[in-house]
């Protein structure tokens, strides 16, 4: 990338102090900072999330539209998962600290914290990290148009997503009164990794889910 940026300029950062840039806070062991070149004036192709997790929380799936991403754990443990699109699997790597997983540009993928006190650098190439999130493909894509294509009643589809909240990031919700599963229970989420095929994920009966 070639700068334009002026390095001789009086307001030219070259330091940033990413506590102070929370980009969203569910509690006081769950939140997302954010550096991106609106913090720091000088960066080029570089910015990262500094994520912090305890056990079971989700960031919830999404995908970056502008960047590839390497996730990079600091400490606890966490499962990322990416669909490949090439050949429609879930591919599932469990990492502990000093270990990465890299998710291609435009990738759908998510993260589940394992342990408590799990916190991840997940960096991009790109001067900010953009996002397309589950939360808000469900919620604001209009319900007859998902209820349309999927051969669903508009009225099922409104109540399934109705808990949904837009912009969710890091779930489940603060909220949540629903038991939640044990992630160390699950079986790919201490494996180094395993490989999800689309079709295995689907129930017999593809209309309906139980969560």
């Amino acid at each position: 990338m070639v700068s334009y940026m002026d390095y001789t300029s009086p307001s030219a950062r070259f330091s940033f102090n990413i506590n102070k840039s929370t980009l969203v806070k569910k509690d006081q062991q769950n939140y997302i900072n954010v550096l991106g070149i609106e913090q720091l004036n000088t960066l080029e192709n570089v910015s990262l999330l500094d994520i912090f997790l305890s056990a079971n929380n989700v960031i919830e799936p999404h995908y970056h539209q502008n960047a590839a991403e390497l996730v990079y754990c600091i400490s606890g443990a966490a499962t990322v998962s990416l669909l490949n699109p090439f050949t429609r699997q879930i591919q599932n790597y469990y990492i502990t600290p000093g270990q990465v997983t890299n998710i291609p540009q435009g990738w759908w993928h998510y993260e589940v914290a394992a342990v408590d006190n799990t916190h991840l650098l997940a960096i991009f190439d790109a001067p900010t990290p953009e996002v397309i999130l589950g939360s808000d493909i469900l919620k604001l894509t209009p319900a007859n148009i998902m209820a349309h294509t999927y051969c669903m009643d508009k009225n099922q589809w409104q109540k399934t997503v109705a808990p949904v909240k837009p912009a969710t990031f890091i779930g489940p919700t603060a909220n949540c009164n629903r038991n939640v599963q044990n992630t160390a229970q699950h079986p790919y989420a201490t494996q180094r990794h395993t490989v999800q095929s689309y079709d295995q994920q689907l129930p017999a009966n593809r209309h309906y889910y139980n969560y």
